[in-house]
């Protein structure tokens, strides 16, 4: 071969190896594509195509069935999950409902409670009515005092059954802003801001002030 030949060979072989370089795919840069590393991609490839043939086919079937049964075994198991998951959440709906249910029925029966015991309450007091309502029938010359205090009496009994006690502080006692309502300040003999008069007395329920009493007190002098 004479050495115009050999160039001309050379020459074709670094114009294939630039063809298949410059046929790369747009986003490859061609400077970046490595030769080497394309030669070693189908010596791999070619590698596997080789394993796979010098293979027992016994062995390659008996292994794609053992891939088979795990695939069905795994899409069972989500399948289990899927209906467990499922009647979780049935459970948890019928959960929330239930309690909701459970709610609407406690609140029912307090309800009821309240009504029962106002029910109740009013019918005490409505003795208390008859009885006062008897004695505006008596006589207009007749002394209802002692029908009154009874009557009055009788009111204070349902009042405490209810565990309502009175409110009356008495004249010197210190002032409790949130059992007593301070209408003025007056002379009198008791200590300088001390209770003087209770004009009205206050109710207290449970500990609870349904009225404050109505007091005046001592001014300084």
């Amino acid at each position: 071969m004479t050495d115009q030949d050999a160039a001309e060979e050379q020459s074709t072989e670094t114009a294939g190896d630039t063809e298949d370089v410059e046929s790369a795919p747009d986003d490859v840069d061609a400077a970046d594509v490595d030769l080497d590393d394309v030669a070693d991609g189908e010596t791999a490839d070619q590698e596997l195509v080789e394993r796979v043939a010098d293979s027992d086919p016994e062995a390659v079937a008996r292994e794609l069935t053992a891939l088979r049964n795990r695939a069905d075994s795994l899409e069972s198991q989500v399948e289990t999950l899927d209906g467990e998951t499922a009647e979780l959440e049935d459970k948890l709906k019928r959960k929330q409902a239930e309690f909701q249910n459970y709610k609407k029925r406690m609140k029912k029966r307090r309800e009821e409670e309240k009504q029962r015991a106002t029910e109740d309450l009013v019918t005490r007091v409505l003795d208390v009515r008859d009885n006062l309502e008897r004695a505006l029938d008596q006589d207009e010359d007749a002394d209802i005092r002692d029908g009154v205090e009874s009557t009055l009496r009788q009111l204070d009994d349902v009042l405490a059954a209810e565990n309502v006690e009175v409110i009356d502080p008495q004249p010197g006692e210190g002032v409790d802003p949130t059992r007593h309502q301070v209408l003025a300040r007056v002379e009198s003999e008791e200590e300088p801001d001390a209770i003087a008069d209770v004009h009205r007395p206050g109710y207290e329920m449970a500990e609870k002030v349904l009225r404050e009493a109505q007091v005046t007190v001592s001014e300084e002098e």
